[in-house]
Parts: structure tokens; sequence; C-alpha cells
């Protein structure tokens, strides 16, 4: 310990002990708060004052010295406590900072905004229950107006699910980069999911829908891996029709074939694609309803797509009580022009 210390500390015991404490309060604290910011743990504090005391007393009896040992003693216990704390307090720190770089890397695999497509309305949301999000969502340009849009969940939380968002990202990247031909819907999965059974852990699963906006044509193409069916919505009947799902999710097996539907909207008819975290918000402890998630969307359709999802999720996000179970996502395309 600083001798500078310990003879301020000395001066200013002999100082409280002889006159009117309260007129060394101010001095105290002052003295408490350097002591935590220098993290000195409290047997060290209490070693300082024994020697100040036997200093300033020599005559003290040694019945009360003796208590003092026994004091430090037990001090020295809580001693060993605080640089315990302290170390976990420093790691956590340290685990705080790595999660909020791994966040900041997380939001550049996203895509800033949704991309312009002629002729068609793009709205996207992604809201993550923690700090780090399980899902993950991408537009894609297969070029002479088509737009391929993937949205995947995965089964996990973390920094692990950071680092499978990653990877999905740059496979797709990979898929698609010139000079090789855009691939199917079917294709891509089939491919992603070879990467994704030859790199992940086999305890960590992902879903992933991807489809390809034909805008010249206004079809869209799809495959599932094991997603959450997503909706098509029909302008001149006013209804919702489940998209079909089958395929199994990214990673279970090697050899897996994934089944491609194919769609035609006419004006104002819209796709919506979302993740499970959409239909599992709990509502006086029961998940909600498809059907009551298509009420949400079709008094909303009629917005712009990004208005429109936000107001979906705000919708949902107040009806669970202002509690996400988990990371939600919703993407629209509508058709728009005539």
């Amino acid at each position: 310990m600083d001798i500078h210390l310990k003879k301020l500390y000395e001066k200013l015991l002999a100082s409280y002990v002889s006159s009117k404490k309260e007129d060394h309060l101010y001095s105290v604290q002052q003295l408490s708060k350097w002591f935590m910011e220098k993290r000195i743990p409290p047997d060290e504090v209490l070693n300082i004052h024994v020697g100040a005391m036997k200093k300033l007393f020599p005559d003290l009896p040694e019945e009360i010295k003796s208590s003092f040992d026994l004091l430090i003693e037990i001090m020295i216990g809580y001693g060993i406590s605080y640089r315990e704390k302290e170390k976990l307090v420093n790691r956590q720190r340290e685990l705080e900072n790595e999660i909020e770089v791994a966040v900041g890397m997380q939001q550049t695999l996203l895509p800033a905004a949704p991309p312009a497509l002629e002729g068609v309305d793009i709205g996207v949301i992604s809201v993550a229950a923690k700090q780090m999000s399980g899902d993950y969502y991408n537009f894609v340009d297969h070029g002479s107006g088509s737009l391929g849009v993937a949205i995947a969940d995965i089964i996990g939380k973390g920094i692990p699910a950071a680092l499978c968002m990653s990877m999905i990202k740059y496979a797709m990247d990979r898929l698609d980069a010139p000079p090789f031909t855009p691939l199917s819907p079917s294709d891509i999965l089939r491919d992603l999911n070879t990467v994704v059974e030859r790199n992940v852990d086999p305890s960590m699963f992902i879903t992933m829908v991807y489809g390809v906006y034909d805008s010249m044509n206004h079809h869209f193409r799809y495959a599932t891996a094991g997603h959450e069916p997503g909706l098509f919505y029909s302008n001149e009947t006013d209804e919702f029709f489940d998209l079909e799902a089958k395929g199994l999710v990214l990673g279970v097996s090697r050899e897996v074939k994934y089944p491609e539907y194919k769609l035609k909207l006419a004006p104002q008819d819209a796709i919506i694609l979302f993740s499970d975290g959409v239909t599992e918000c709990k509502v006086d402890g029961q998940f909600i309803e498809r059907d009551t998630l298509k009420k949400i969307i079709r008094n909303n359709i009629h917005l712009p797509a990004q208005e429109a999802v936000e107001a979906i999720h705000q919708t949902l996000y107040d009806m669970c009580n202002y509690q996400i179970r988990d990371d939600q996502t919703i993407v629209i395309l509508k058709r728009v022009e005539s």
C-alpha cells in the first residue's frame, strides 16, 4: 500500500476521533470513493486502519490488539471474495464488449434497406428478442428483374447463431456470384444444406425459406427447409392461403431434395414471409393462432409494405404485453402495378 495513503489515513483518523465527526464526513466519503476506484479490497483497508490505530494509540490493551487480529482474519475472507467478484465483473465486461462487437458484425450481414424492384412494394422488419438475433434475411439480385428473398431461423442464439448467420450469407453470395447462372430456390436450398451439414454442429439446425420474385411476369417461385409456412394474400377474394412448406431443415441429412412451388400474383396480391417468432407470440399464455395473425395482416395490408410490416409487429408486440419470446422477422412482397 502507498506510504502516502497510510499517512493520509492516519491524519484523517486522528482528526476524526478527536473532533466532531460531522466535520470530516466529506473527507471520509472521498477517501471511501478513492478506495473503491482503486479497487482496494476490504482486508487491506482494515490493515491500514489497524496500523493507524496502533500508531496513534500505542497503549491500547493487548485484548483490543488481539481483537484487531481476529477482525483482520475475518476480513481476509471478504477480501478473497471481493477479488473473485472483481475477476467475474471484469470477465463480464469482456464478454459484453465481445457481444457488442458481434452484434455490430451481425448487423452488417443484414441489408440496410429493402431493394427497389419495379412493380413490387417490399417491406421488412427484423427484431431480436435479445441482443443477438437468430433470424437472418437477405435479398439477392438474380438479374432480369428477378429478386431472391431469404429468411432463415437458426435454432440457437448468441454468438454461435451469429457465426452460422455469416456462413449462410457468404454461402449465398458464393452461390449467386458471377459468372454463375442464378440457381433456382430448390437448388439454392440443396447447396446450402450441404454447407450446413458439413460445417455446423449437429445440435444446431437452420430453417429457411428461399423465393425468387420475377417482376416481369409477377411469378414467385419458392422452396422451404422446415420453415414456418408463409402466406399468400389474394386481393380479389380478400383471402389468405398458406404456402406449401415441405422440406427438411438444413443440416440434418446431406442428400435432401427440396420441392419448388410457383405462384402468380395479380395487382395488390402479396406474399408474406416470417419467422416462427411471429407465430410463437403468446397472448394470455397461449400461442397466437394463424387466423388471428391473418386478421392482423389484413388490417394493415393496404398500407405501404414497410409501414405494414412495422404495424404488424407493433400489434403483436402490444398483444404480447411487450414481451418477445423469440426473434421476429417479417417480409412483405406486394404487387402494386395495375
